[in-house]
C-alpha cells in the first residue's frame, strides 16, 4: 500500500534526500497510466507525508460506475485510512490533472497542507482554469498550490488517450457504416 521510497530504516543514510515534485509526479503518473489500462481518463494521485507515498489512487468513475471515483478521492480515501483521521494535514497531494471542483472541495475538508498538479483542465479546472476554489478566500482552508509540474507530459498522457479515443469512434462508425451497407446488397 504505502511505498515511501526510501532505505529500511537500519539502512537509511542520515542524510537523506528529499524527492523533488517532478519524482512524486512521476508516481502520480504510474497511478495516470493504470486509469488508461482499464479504459479510464488517464488522471491519477499521489498522497505525500513528509518524504513517504501513504496513499494512491487513479480514476475508476466508468469501472465503478461511481462519479465521485476521481484519482484524487480514491487518494484522499485511503490516506484517512492510513492515518486513521479524516484531517490530512502536513500532506501534500499530487495530480496529473487539475482537479475539480469537487475534488478541490474534498482537498480543502481534508484540510491538505499543497497541492501540486500536472496539466490544467480548462473544462472543470478547480484551482484557477475555470474555477478558483482552492484560493478562495471565503474558505477557512487554503492550501499551497503548485501547478505545472511536468505539465507537457501530463497534458500529452491526456491528449493521447482522447486521440486514441476518437479514432476508436470513428472506426467503429466506419465499421457499422460497411456492415449496414453489406445488410443492404442483394443476396
Amino acid at each position: 500500500m504505502a511505498d515511501n521510497g526510501n532505505l529500511p530504516a537500519d539502512e537509511n543514510p542520515v542524510n537523506v534526500t528529499e524527492h523533488s515534485d517532478e519524482y512524486f509526479m512521476r508516481e502520480a503518473m504510474k497511478e495516470a497510466e493504470l486509469a488508461t489500462d482499464i479504459g479510464e481518463v488517464p488522471v491519477g494521485a499521489v498522497i505525500v507525508a513528509g518524504n513517504s507515498i501513504i496513499a494512491r489512487g487513479h480514476n475508476r468513475m466508468i469501472s465503478a460506475n461511481d462519479p465521485s471515483a476521481h484519482a484524487e478521492i480514491a487518494a484522499i480515501r485511503e490516506a484517512g485510512r492510513v492515518l486513521d483521521n479524516y484531517r490530512l494535514t502536513d500532506t501534500r497531494l499530487y495530480v496529473t490533472l487539475e482537479p475539480c471542483i469537487m475534488c478541490s472541495g474534498a482537498i480543502i475538508h481534508a484540510r491538505i497542507g499543497r497541492v501540486i498538479y500536472g496539466a490544467r483542465d480548462y473544462k472543470t479546472g478547480g484551482d484557477v482554469s475555470v474555477f478558483n476554489i482552492l484560493q478562495d478566500p471565503r474558505h477557512n482552508h487554503h492550501p499551497e498550490v503548485t501547478s505545472g509540474v511536468l505539465e507537457e507530459e501530463c497534458s500529452a498522457m491526456i491528449s493521447a488517450f482522447f486521440a486514441r479515443r476518437r479514432e476508436q469512434k470513428k472506426l467503429e462508425k466506419l465499421k457499422n457504416r460497411t456492415e449496414a451497407q453489406i445488410e443492404e446488397l442483394p443476396n
